[in-house]
């Protein structure tokens, strides 16, 4: 028997998306002379032809591409596939002879801005209609919409029309207005000056262009944070979980009142939580995480020790293939004109699965098939106790406190191998504790929810069917085992979830350096090309300038100065410098060069990194263009010049009598000031920036280190591994020197003495 589909013209939405590109497999493998036209919009430089083109060789289309073939798929996407690139925002001209429309296009993100959550959901919707409208024909359209809609309550949540009087025009005005209310308030004297001041206090070392550009991004993550609460409150205030449900809810109204308002015909699904898929394309087929898959992830990896669930609630989840099949019969079965159907797609009544059987499956899932963690050790996952909210968030509290005070107390450290290490375990915990917040805040009221979904419709849709066609495209959630389903379907397909190291991880191999002569090798000195500090060099060179009674003098003043040293080192390393070398004033420029050469250069080159000048040498071998940068005076410097190309260092002011006053010649050239003469020194040499390197140790390098393609992060400081590994750059830790490993040969030698 033909089925209704089978010869249709069926536009889709959202077919990009999880159900849409399911929805699309099902019409091209299960009704081969259906056509369809897709509303898709490009992405960068990619077509939205092209985009589909590419959507056919997902996973999800795999079994129907053995089926017909390459041949069979191309001659499909040639002759049964329309693409009209647009998006929701402005849909363009439509077919006026369509006979189905499937809308499933719309954004599931429970905590959008507000605004981009009206545009997405409700403004969506109505450009779409008015396109269909203009169109001149008469399609009966499937709303894909979510059960959630039925928004905070308890009880039953009938498959009908949402009784409520909101005016989602007005909410729509004001979600779009309220962006504008917050760009303006961010700019207020009160808001911008706290902002300012905290990139101050967390970037002032990398230069005022840093502060500048991260005021301006907390300012934008304000903005952002601000329409996130505003949709959460809206909803919350009208009965909602979250702006997704709302907007959802609003976008329902938009359908029934330019749709099925206009004379013609409506259905509206309302799935609830959509998983992978039980039968159809394959088993356990998924793409991407949805809504169940974090909590299930962070609860395998150990990272949910509580959470404010109810063991006696429902998590209401339903197969992606089940949405599917309901959507296809719901738009083969169309509803009387100006009489909307509704349809929910859920479990919770018919099969419901409790919170409490859903913890015990997955403990057991992972107790038999245990992950492990960055050390390789296997992870143990928690038996929830399922206590009060306000005692998961008192303890949640109480390690977002200590995590806060570790972090100070680690920013105070040397840096180490051994603090980099904690420092990276420490933002793997901020990082999980974020999440657990994340997911305390969002999924808090799904897994504490009293609601329940009739789906009598559905089963009558299902049960219309003939038996040969039930065990095809079927839908009934009394067919689920939901210990097979978690254990042995869904789990092991949650995307990136098993695919553990198994013991820790192992830093990759450096890259052979390329061939070229027109890229830079640019080097910082202090704790980079050699371990030595400004203050390690002066005390060399008092040692080597004077005699030992005057050593215990020297010594003190240098303690009694430390403070303002280290302070001015936190502040600025340009003042830092600028301050130290006040020490110098009085000094004879070429006594001291004499000194260094003389009695201080051994000691400077023995004080080198071998793996810095491995390094350097093996980027001269390359061809690159080796240079030393550093913002410390030219004598001090001098010393390594034989290593590099080019070295570059600043110099001090000399006074009428030939001495140092004690001040420097021109500015530091540290932080943005090297970035800038960076730039400039590439040009002149006609140097390829991107495919530079450049290595430095502190955050206060970050503007400089930031201008090349391939920066290094050499012992870095907290600040810098901090960015550093956020962006993926190779952290680099040399700590032995040429003196290192002579002075234990020589202590072998004398006795070990």
């Amino acid at each position: 028997m033909p089925h209704p589909l089978d010869k249709a013209h069926v536009l889709l939405t959202g077919a990009t998306g999880f159900v849409g590109q399911a929805v699309l497999e099902r019409l091209l493998s299960g009704h081969p002379d259906a056509h369809v036209t897709l509303l898709v919009r490009p992405r960068g430089d990619i077509t939205a032809a092209q985009r589909v083109a590419k959507l056919l060789r997902k996973p999800v289309f795999r079994p129907w591409r053995e089926t017909v073939g390459n041949e069979g798929a191309e001659a499909a996407l040639r002759d049964r596939i329309s693409v009209i690139e647009g998006d929701l925002g402005a849909v363009p001209e439509l077919p006026g002879d369509l006979d189905v429309v499937i809308h499933s296009a719309s954004t599931v993100s429970f905590d959008l801005p507000i605004d981009e959550a009206f545009v997405a959901n409700v403004a969506g919707p109505a450009s779409l209609y008015e396109a269909l409208q203009a169109a001149g024909g008469d399609p009966h359209v499937v709303h894909v919409s979510t059960a959630y809609v039925a928004g905070a309550r308890k009880g039953v949540a009938e498959e009908r029309s949402l009784d409520h009087e909101i005016d989602h025009l007005r909410e729509l005005d004001f979600a779009v207005a309220a962006r504008a209310a917050a760009e303006n308030d961010s700019r207020t004297p009160a808001i911008l000056g706290d902002l300012n001041q905290q990139a101050v206090a967390e970037h002032r070392r990398a230069g005022p262009r840093a502060v500048a550009a991260a005021t301006e991004a907390l300012r934008q993550e304000w903005v952002t944070e601000r329409l996130v609460d505003a949709g959460r409150i809206r909803a919350q205030s009208l009965g909602w979980p979250d702006v997704y449900t709302f907007t959802k809810a609003m976008g329902e109204r938009v359908a029934e009142g330019m749709w099925a308002g206009a004379g013609h015909r409506l259905s509206v699904l309302r799935p609830t939580i959509i998983e992978s898929a039980l039968r159809h394309p394959f088993p356990g087929w998924i793409d991407g995480f949805k809504v169940a898959d974090p909590l299930i992830a962070a609860y395998g990896r150990g990272m949910l020790p509580e959470f404010p669930a109810l063991a006696d609630t429902v998590l209401d989840i339903i197969p992606v293939d089940f949405v599917v099949n309901a959507t296809l019969e719901a738009a083969a079965t169309p509803p009387p004109v100006e009489e909307p159907a509704y349809y929910q797609v859920s479990s919770s009544v018919t099969n419901p699965l409790r919170i409490g059987q859903l913890v015990s499956t997955v403990r057991e899932y992972f107790s038999e098939n245990p992950l492990t963690d960055h050390d390789g050790s296997r992870v143990s996952v928690p038996a929830w106790s399922f206590p009060h909210p306000r005692a998961v968030e008192r303890a949640l509290r109480r390690r977002e406190s200590a995590v806060s005070v570790a972090d100070k107390a680690l920013s105070k450290l040397p840096a180490t191998a051994r603090t980099r290490g904690w420092i990276k375990g420490l933002d793997r915990t901020r990082k999980d504790l974020v999440r657990l917040r994340k997911f305390t805040s969002l999924y808090q009221p799904y897994t504490q929810t009293e609601v329940t979904f009739d789906d009598a419709r559905v089963r009558e849709l299902h049960f219309a069917l003939s038996e040969e066609e039930r065990a095809d495209r079927g839908f009934d959630v009394t067919d689920i085992d939901w210990r097979h389903y978690l254990q042995s379907v869904h789990i092991p397909n949650v995307p990136g979830l098993l695919r553990q190291s198994g013991g820790p991880s192992k830093a990759p191999a450096p890259a052979a350096l390329p061939e070229r002569t027109d890229v830079l090798a640019v080097f910082d000195l202090q704790r980079t090309l050699a371990s030595a500090t400004l203050v390690e060099q002066y005390l060399w060179v008092e040692l080597a300038a004077h005699p030992p009674s005057r050593w215990p003098r020297s010594l003190a003043g240098l303690v009694a100065s430390a403070p303002r040293f280290l302070q001015a080192e936190r502040r600025d390393r340009a003042d830092f410098i600028r301050t130290f070398m006040r020490r110098y004033a009085g000094v004879d420029p070429e006594v001291l060069r004499e000194v260094i050469a003389r009695e201080v250069t051994p000691s400077m080159r023995r004080d080198v990194f071998l793996d810095a000048m491995r390094r350097v040498q093996a980027h001269r071998a390359a061809g690159h263009r080796t240079v030393l940068v550093s913002g410390e005076i030219d004598v001090f410097v001098e010393p390594f010049a034989p290593l590099f190309d080019d070295v570059v260092a600043g110099s001090m002011e000399v006074g009428e009598d030939g001495l140092w006053t004690g001040h420097l010649e021109t500015s530091p050239l540290v932080g943005e000031a090297r970035a800038a003469w960076l730039r400039r020194y590439a040009r002149e040499h006609d140097m390829d920036l991107e495919g530079s390197f450049a290595y430095g140790d502190a955050y206060a390098d970050r503007p400089w280190l930031d201008v090349v393609g391939n920066p290094h992060a050499v012992n870095p400081d907290a600040s810098l591994y901090r960015y550093a590994h956020a962006r993926r750059w190779p952290v680099l830790t040399w700590t032995e020197t040429a003196e290192s490993r002579v002075v234990p040969v020589l202590r072998s030698l004398r006795g070990g003495s």
